[in-house]
Protein backbone atom coordinates (compact mmCIF):
# COMPACT_ATOMS: atom_id res chain seq x y z
CA UNK A 1 0.00 0.00 0.00
CA UNK A 2 1.30 3.43 -1.00
CA UNK A 3 0.57 6.12 1.54
CA UNK A 4 0.48 10.27 0.05
CA UNK A 5 2.49 12.63 1.78
CA UNK A 6 2.20 16.49 1.18
CA UNK A 7 5.53 18.01 1.30
CA UNK A 8 5.73 22.00 1.75
CA UNK A 9 9.32 22.39 0.43
CA UNK A 10 9.76 26.52 1.91
CA UNK A 11 12.71 27.99 0.14
CA UNK A 12 14.01 30.91 -1.72
CA UNK A 13 15.85 30.45 -4.91
CA UNK A 14 18.95 32.27 -3.85
CA UNK A 15 19.41 29.80 -1.36
CA UNK A 16 22.43 27.13 -2.05
CA UNK A 17 21.38 24.79 0.94
CA UNK A 18 17.62 24.66 -0.81
CA UNK A 19 18.96 23.42 -3.94
CA UNK A 20 21.15 20.69 -1.84
CA UNK A 21 18.27 19.75 0.45
CA UNK A 22 15.45 19.63 -2.66
CA UNK A 23 18.16 17.10 -4.64
CA UNK A 24 18.71 14.87 -1.36
CA UNK A 25 15.10 15.07 -1.31
CA UNK A 26 14.35 14.03 -4.55
CA UNK A 27 16.87 11.05 -3.94
CA UNK A 28 15.16 10.11 -0.66
CA UNK A 29 11.86 10.15 -2.88
CA UNK A 30 13.12 7.84 -5.39
CA UNK A 31 14.42 5.25 -2.64
CA UNK A 32 10.81 4.94 -1.06
CA UNK A 33 8.75 5.15 -4.19
CA UNK A 34 7.74 1.72 -3.65
CA UNK A 35 5.93 2.80 -0.42
CA UNK A 36 5.79 6.57 -0.52
CA UNK A 37 3.71 9.05 -2.95
CA UNK A 38 4.63 13.00 -2.58
CA UNK A 39 2.36 15.71 -3.38
CA UNK A 40 5.28 18.52 -3.58
CA UNK A 41 4.43 21.83 -3.45
CA UNK A 42 7.30 24.96 -3.16
CA UNK A 43 6.34 27.85 -0.94
CA UNK A 44 8.37 31.31 -1.08
CA UNK A 45 10.91 32.46 1.62
CA UNK A 46 12.82 35.39 0.97
CA UNK A 47 16.10 35.67 2.15
CA UNK A 48 16.93 39.44 1.40
CA UNK A 49 13.31 40.83 0.47
CA UNK A 50 14.82 44.06 0.73
CA UNK A 51 17.60 43.59 -1.86
CA UNK A 52 17.38 46.51 -4.38
CA UNK A 53 16.77 45.51 -7.78
CA UNK A 54 20.52 45.82 -8.65
CA UNK A 55 21.38 43.67 -6.11
CA UNK A 56 24.82 43.39 -4.29
CA UNK A 57 28.39 41.62 -4.72
CA UNK A 58 28.02 38.75 -2.64
CA UNK A 59 30.87 38.35 -0.79
CA UNK A 60 30.48 41.50 0.67
CA UNK A 61 26.99 41.12 1.03
CA UNK A 62 27.85 37.63 3.08
CA UNK A 63 30.46 39.27 5.03
CA UNK A 64 28.38 41.92 6.42
CA UNK A 65 25.43 39.78 6.88
CA UNK A 66 26.90 37.19 9.22
CA UNK A 67 29.90 38.54 10.46
CA UNK A 68 32.40 36.15 8.31
CA UNK A 69 35.80 37.23 6.95
CA UNK A 70 35.58 36.79 3.27
CA UNK A 71 38.13 33.93 3.93
CA UNK A 72 35.14 32.07 5.41
CA UNK A 73 32.64 32.90 3.16
CA UNK A 74 35.07 31.38 0.44
CA UNK A 75 35.27 28.13 2.44
CA UNK A 76 31.48 28.21 2.54
CA UNK A 77 30.95 28.29 -0.65
CA UNK A 78 33.80 25.26 -1.26
CA UNK A 79 31.66 23.21 0.68
CA UNK A 80 28.38 23.60 -0.75
CA UNK A 81 30.39 23.35 -3.82
CA UNK A 82 31.00 19.89 -3.03
CA UNK A 83 27.89 18.81 -1.53
CA UNK A 84 26.30 19.67 -5.05
CA UNK A 85 29.15 17.95 -6.84
CA UNK A 86 28.30 14.58 -4.28
CA UNK A 87 24.11 15.16 -5.45
CA UNK A 88 24.96 15.93 -9.05
CA UNK A 89 24.42 20.02 -9.13
CA UNK A 90 27.18 21.85 -10.45
CA UNK A 91 27.57 24.99 -8.33
CA UNK A 92 29.58 26.84 -10.64
CA UNK A 93 32.81 29.14 -8.75
CA UNK A 94 33.37 32.50 -9.24
CA UNK A 95 36.28 32.28 -10.93
CA UNK A 96 34.82 30.09 -13.69
CA UNK A 97 34.30 32.37 -16.92
CA UNK A 98 30.46 33.03 -17.49
CA UNK A 99 29.45 30.96 -14.36
CA UNK A 100 29.00 31.16 -10.59
CA UNK A 101 27.31 33.84 -8.64
CA UNK A 102 28.47 37.47 -8.25
CA UNK A 103 25.98 39.23 -6.85
CA UNK A 104 23.17 38.29 -4.49
CA UNK A 105 19.59 39.47 -5.90
CA UNK A 106 15.83 40.45 -5.17
CA UNK A 107 14.12 37.03 -5.57
CA UNK A 108 10.17 38.40 -4.97
CA UNK A 109 9.64 38.05 -8.66
CA UNK A 110 10.55 34.59 -9.08
CA UNK A 111 8.46 33.88 -6.10
CA UNK A 112 5.12 35.08 -8.22
CA UNK A 113 6.26 33.14 -11.18
CA UNK A 114 6.84 30.13 -9.09
CA UNK A 115 3.51 30.57 -7.36
CA UNK A 116 1.78 30.69 -10.95
CA UNK A 117 3.50 27.86 -12.26
CA UNK A 118 2.11 25.94 -9.15
CA UNK A 119 -1.34 26.68 -10.30
CA UNK A 120 -0.45 24.91 -13.32
CA UNK A 121 0.67 22.02 -11.79
CA UNK A 122 3.49 20.60 -9.85
CA UNK A 123 5.44 19.46 -12.29
CA UNK A 124 6.08 22.21 -14.03
CA UNK A 125 6.69 24.10 -10.56
CA UNK A 126 9.62 21.74 -9.90
CA UNK A 127 10.79 22.20 -13.63
CA UNK A 128 10.55 25.51 -12.94
CA UNK A 129 12.21 25.55 -9.64
CA UNK A 130 15.15 23.39 -10.76
CA UNK A 131 15.54 25.76 -13.71
CA UNK A 132 16.47 28.85 -11.75
CA UNK A 133 18.42 26.77 -9.92
CA UNK A 134 20.68 25.94 -12.65
CA UNK A 135 20.80 29.60 -13.90
CA UNK A 136 21.20 31.29 -10.92
CA UNK A 137 24.21 28.84 -9.76
CA UNK A 138 25.43 27.05 -12.62
CA UNK A 139 25.14 29.88 -15.41
CA UNK A 140 25.97 32.75 -13.05
CA UNK A 141 22.19 34.83 -14.37
CA UNK A 142 19.96 37.27 -12.35
CA UNK A 143 16.60 35.45 -11.06
CA UNK A 144 15.49 39.13 -10.85
CA UNK A 145 15.46 39.41 -14.50
CA UNK A 146 12.45 39.11 -16.47
CA UNK A 147 14.36 37.72 -19.28
CA UNK A 148 15.89 34.95 -16.96
CA UNK A 149 12.66 34.09 -15.97
CA UNK A 150 10.54 34.04 -18.99
CA UNK A 151 13.37 31.53 -20.31
CA UNK A 152 13.47 29.30 -17.16
CA UNK A 153 9.62 29.23 -17.81
CA UNK A 154 9.75 28.20 -21.28
CA UNK A 155 12.28 25.65 -19.97
CA UNK A 156 9.88 23.88 -17.76
CA UNK A 157 7.36 23.70 -20.24
CA UNK A 158 5.40 26.59 -19.17
CA UNK A 159 3.86 29.31 -21.84
CA UNK A 160 6.71 32.04 -22.25
CA UNK A 161 3.90 34.84 -22.80
CA UNK A 162 1.85 34.02 -20.19
CA UNK A 163 5.26 34.09 -18.01
CA UNK A 164 5.72 37.76 -19.33
CA UNK A 165 2.64 38.84 -18.57
CA UNK A 166 2.85 38.12 -15.10
CA UNK A 167 5.90 39.40 -14.59
CA UNK A 168 4.86 42.82 -16.63
CA UNK A 169 1.71 43.01 -13.74
CA UNK A 170 1.63 42.93 -9.86
CA UNK A 171 -0.01 39.07 -10.84
CA UNK A 172 0.42 36.74 -7.19
CA UNK A 173 1.98 39.45 -5.26
CA UNK A 174 -0.41 39.42 -2.48
CA UNK A 175 -0.25 35.48 -2.55
CA UNK A 176 2.87 35.37 -2.00
CA UNK A 177 3.46 38.00 0.53
CA UNK A 178 0.46 36.01 2.52
CA UNK A 179 2.35 32.48 2.13
CA UNK A 180 5.66 34.50 3.42
CA UNK A 181 4.15 35.89 5.93
CA UNK A 182 2.23 32.73 7.14
CA UNK A 183 5.66 30.19 7.23
CA UNK A 184 7.04 33.32 9.47
CA UNK A 185 4.36 33.07 11.51
CA UNK A 186 4.84 29.61 11.91
CA UNK A 187 8.10 30.00 13.63
CA UNK A 188 10.32 29.77 10.06
CA UNK A 189 13.02 32.11 9.68
CA UNK A 190 15.55 29.56 7.75
CA UNK A 191 15.43 27.58 4.67
CA UNK A 192 14.87 24.75 3.17
CA UNK A 193 12.32 23.89 5.73
CA UNK A 194 10.69 21.15 4.42
CA UNK A 195 7.12 20.68 6.15
CA UNK A 196 5.66 17.46 5.64
CA UNK A 197 1.36 16.46 5.79
CA UNK A 198 1.47 20.30 7.48
CA UNK A 199 3.27 18.76 10.94
CA UNK A 200 6.85 17.48 10.34
CA UNK A 201 9.45 19.75 9.80
CA UNK A 202 12.96 18.59 8.61
CA UNK A 203 14.99 21.53 8.46
CA UNK A 204 18.46 22.46 6.04
CA UNK A 205 20.22 20.91 3.81
CA UNK A 206 20.04 17.14 5.26
CA UNK A 207 21.63 14.29 3.19
CA UNK A 208 19.32 12.17 1.49
CA UNK A 209 19.40 9.87 4.86
CA UNK A 210 17.46 11.80 6.85
CA UNK A 211 14.95 12.86 4.58
CA UNK A 212 14.26 8.76 3.76
CA UNK A 213 13.91 7.72 7.64
CA UNK A 214 11.83 11.16 8.04
CA UNK A 215 9.54 9.85 5.01
CA UNK A 216 9.34 5.79 6.18
CA UNK A 217 8.50 7.07 9.70
CA UNK A 218 5.95 9.49 9.12
CA UNK A 219 4.25 6.87 5.93
CA UNK A 220 4.19 4.17 9.10
CA UNK A 221 2.18 6.43 11.42
CA UNK A 222 -0.57 6.69 8.33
Amino acid sequence: MTTTLKIDFVSDVSCPWCVIGLRALDQALERVKADVRAELHFQPFELNPGMAAEGQEITEHITQKYGITPEQADANRENIRRRGAELGFKFSMASEPGGGRHRIYNTFDAHRLLHWAGLEGAAPQKALKEALFTAYFTDGQSPASHEVLVRAAAQAGLDAARAGEVLSSDAYADDVREREQFYLHQGIHSVPAVIINDRHLVSGGQPPEVFEQALRQIAAQG
